[in-house]
């Protein structure tokens, strides 16, 4: 049978080696490159071509290979407070079985399943040739793995609504801003203090009328 995975790939592994004799188990070590995107985009990741170090341990059950591992790499990315570029080691944890196609290790073709047992083999992905390619579920550990909203740490101050500069780096810096409560009585105040200067302005010239008749 053929398949579409190319054992090129550093991230298409074998099975072979590791047999299908229920409890036999395989441990290995890979670093690879990072594929494209390998985060959440625009916000944190792993720059493409960045080293990923993959630990994995393959344990052959009944009903295929349970592969369990952890990925470790540098994600960089953006304080959503300050902007101000990040960067920090993750670790992504990942459990996925991946089933034989046609037949378990006892020979029980999957046509005479029960049908509770059709159902969770819908949630393995089948073996190919003997082989598995683990992107797509390293990709999604890594993605669980990542803060959706990245702070360059737990107390960033973040940017001045008003001017924008760092407060990280400017702790005593604020605006005088008055309270517009205060501003609207500030402004009708001042109308009557300039209605009082008129009157006064008004009756001292009234005076001085009578004074020079």
């Amino acid at each position: 049978m053929s398949t579409r995975l190319d054992h090129r790939n550093p991230l298409v592994f074998d099975t072979h080696e590791l047999g299908r004799r229920p409890g036999a188990m395989q441990r290995l070590t890979r670093t690879i490159e990072a594929p494209k995107d390998f985060g959440i985009q625009g916000v944190i990741g792993t720059p493409e071509g960045a080293p990923v170090e993959i630990e994995l341990r393959l344990e052959s059950v009944m009903e295929g290979v349970l592969v369990t591992g952890t990925a470790r790499a540098r994600v960089d990315g953006e304080c959503v407070r300050c902007l101000e570029p990040l960067e920090r080691e993750l670790d992504a944890d990942f459990q996925e079985m991946y089933s034989y196609p046609d037949a378990d290790d006892r020979g029980r073709s999957k046509q005479a399943e029960p049908a509770d047992d059709a159902e969770d083999d819908e949630d393995m992905i089948p073996l190919e040739d003997g082989m598995f390619d683990l992107e797509p579920v390293l990709r999604d550990a890594v993605v669980l793995a990542l803060p959706m909203q990245p702070v360059c740490r737990e107390d960033c101050a973040g940017l001045c609504s008003e001017c924008g500069i760092n407060l990280n780096d400017n702790p005593g810096h604020h605006h005088d801003v008055a309270d517009i409560r205060w501003a609207a009585l500030q402004g009708l105040a001042g109308s009557l203090q300039d209605g009082e200067k008129d009157e006064m302005s008004g009756a001292e010239a009234g005076v001085d009328e009578k004074q020079e008749k």
